[in-house]
């Protein structure tokens, strides 16, 4: 069995993003991988206005790089998706036969045609930024620990700006063509202490999931209840 891991949105390096909970399997015998998102600039493509609006990388190229990961090997697998990745996996995943199980933790279940813009409570995130002058959107650093990490390890939190991103405006609003959790067993993680995700949302989002667990954490649970995660992760 392995663990696949799919960040958000607006950050790279996901290795960096879920290294305590991956370091926590790998003690179990279990080993991950992390997908590259190209919307947020993983792939080494310019992120000036021209590129990302006109032609740069959007949902598509962010399936296809994970599914790219997940096709590297017949083992079987789950997927843990945090945030913004529930969209990219509710695509990426579908007819991918070692794919045993989807983990959505603080994310989304669309149904086909559905897009990130469909979800939320219809009023701008206030802790993020949109340029359209640059067709990227992302984080506002001053808001960063307090709306996404306050529970979190000082360390991590001191770490995290490091490992922000713009990212294509693109991905708010192109639809899943798949919707892989309609078939694969899936979970959702609910963030009890989430204030970048409201809770009372991702309950109402979890009831398409096969399961529901809750946790009383913010919206990176897998820095500050790793343990919490791994035990989840390994249950599945």
């Amino acid at each position: 069995m392995r663990v696949v891991f799919v960040h958000g949105a607006c950050v790279r390096d996901g290795s960096w993003w879920w290294h305590r909970t991956a370091e926590l399997l790998q003690e179990r015998g279990v080993l991950s991988a992390t997908s590259a998102l190209p919307s947020c600039g993983e792939t080494g493509l310019p992120e000036d206005a021209a590129a990302v609006r006109q032609v740069g990388p959007g949902l598509p190229e962010d399936v296809a790089a994970v599914r790219q990961v997940l096709l590297d090997t017949d083992e079987p697998t789950v997927v843990v998706a945090h945030s913004y990745g529930g969209i990219v996996v509710s695509e990426a995943a579908e007819g991918v036969g070692s794919v045993r199980h989807l983990l959505l933790v603080s994310s989304y279940l669309p149904e086909v045609g559905q897009s990130l813009s469909e979800f939320g409570d219809g009023g701008p995130a206030p802790f993020l930024d949109v340029d359209p002058g640059t067709g990227t959107f992302g984080v506002r650093p001053e808001l960063l620990v307090d709306t996404f990490l306050h529970d979190c390890d000082p360390e991590d939190q001191a770490q995290a700006a490091d490992h922000l991103a713009r990212q294509s405006v693109r991905v708010i609003g192109e639809p899943v063509k798949a919707a892989a959790w309609q078939r694969v067993p899936s979970t959702y993680l609910v963030c009890a202490q989430d204030r970048g995700t409201p809770p009372h949302l991702q309950r109402e989002y979890a009831r398409r999931a096969g399961d529901v667990v809750e946790l009383d954490a913010g919206h990176h649970p897998f820095l500050s209840r790793a343990a919490a995660v791994r035990d989840l992760v390994l249950s599945l």
